[in-house]
């Protein structure tokens, strides 16, 4: 076996995203890797449903000899034995919950997807992945963020997939499902290309959708009026449109798209129990006017998921963001551990800043 990179998974953000951006380097170089204190210091330490899902899943494409791999386990071996087999895959985030005795999960199949990608798409072939659980819950980027905002901006790498969204799933019943069309470049790409964005230029547009499951409309209606009112006290126009969505269980979410000149930013607000509609719209215009104050380029979320996919390109890229978040710090350590590359972050956490990967 390879020297075996260990990692504790209480270092910085210290929770599931030192597991799915380890994994998914693991499967793509197939370095082996040990995984210690996951999630240490969260209230339910260890692996939960959702980050099982991505064990198996990485695990499956990459034919990984696991030790560890059970829900609750702190301390995870994954030792890949194949490069990354393109293919057809179906994962099913509540199964595997259920298989446990867990009852459902709406584990985020957004997060999911964005793990698997890196190592499929250096694969030699195509592959369709069939994704079950949760497409908007909180902690995670909704489908839309993933479909408007996340893959135009890892196509400009010269990565590509399709994305299309079936059901929707909330927590805590999930049930939705998104069917992802990846192209495989094969292991040594060509035609990759580092990313230089320190300018956003000026605002074009702000659209975005008001969508709920199975609760009335005048909820829908309450998100997106609140939405509209926060903004043209701004002096911006919005089109938000009202989708009440097919679920299997009750879910809401306001979501807001930014067009400028040079990218898309995204914004997010989910609707919870007792958690009035105004809130939830509230939730997103407060983040898209945090970054937009900032003048910065990629919005909190994107600088942190972006990374990954970066380390994968040859050369320097370069972006500003709004806020240097400790789950950008994060990445970019494990990024560090895993592979050559640095991940130099300019600014302080909390604040705006500059990251390059080189």
């Amino acid at each position: 076996m390879a020297d075996v990179v260990t990692l504790d998974g209480s270092h910085g953000e210290g929770g599931g995203q030192i597991l799915r951006t380890a994994l998914a380097l693991s499967a793509l170089t197939g370095t082996p890797v040990r995984i210690v204190n996951i999630r240490a210091g969260r209230e339910q330490p260890g692996l939960r449903p959702q980050h099982l899902a991505a064990v198996r899943a990485l695990g499956t494409i990459c034919g990984a000899n696991i030790q560890g791999g059970a829900l609750d386990s702190r301390t995870l071996l994954f030792e890949p034995t194949v490069e990354p087999q393109a293919g057809s895959y179906r994962f099913d985030v509540a199964r595997i919950s259920a298989e446990a005795g867990r009852g459902g999960s709406a584990g985020s199949v957004t997060l999911l997807f964005q793990s698997l990608l890196p190592a499929l798409a250096l694969a030699s072939g195509d592959s369709q992945l069939t994704l079950i659980g949760g497409t908007h819950v909180r902690w995670s980027p909704p489908y839309h963020y993933l479909a408007e905002v996340y893959m135009p901006m890892v196509e400009r790498l010269g990565l590509r997939a399709r994305l299309e969204l079936g059901r929707w799933g909330w927590y805590p019943q999930g049930g939705g499902e998104v069917v992802a069309h990846i192209t495989g470049l094969g292991p040594t790409p060509q035609n990759l290309e580092p990313l230089t964005l320190l300018e956003r230029g000026k605002l074009e547009e702000v659209w975005g959708i008001s969508a709920a499951s199975r609760l009335p409309d005048h909820i829908i209606q309450r998100q997106k009026d609140q939405a509209i009112a926060r903004l043209r006290a701004r002096h911006i126009k919005a089109d938000i449109d009202a989708i009440q969505a097919p679920s299997v269980g009750p879910g809401t979410v306001l979501f807001l798209l930014a067009q400028y000149e040079h990218l898309t930013a995204g914004f997010v607000g989910y609707g919870r129990l007792r958690y009035p509609a105004e809130k939830v719209a509230d939730d997103a215009v407060d983040a898209f006017e945090q970054h937009l104050i900032s003048k910065q380029a990629l919005d909190p979320h994107l600088a942190d998921q972006i990374i990954l996919p970066l380390a994968l390109v040859p050369g320097t890229s370069s972006f500003t963001t709004s806020q240097i978040t400790r789950h950008l710090l994060t990445v970019g350590w494990v990024v560090e551990q895993m592979l050559s590359r640095q991940v130099v972050v300019e600014g302080q956490e909390g604040e705006p800043g500059t990251v390059h990967v080189r």
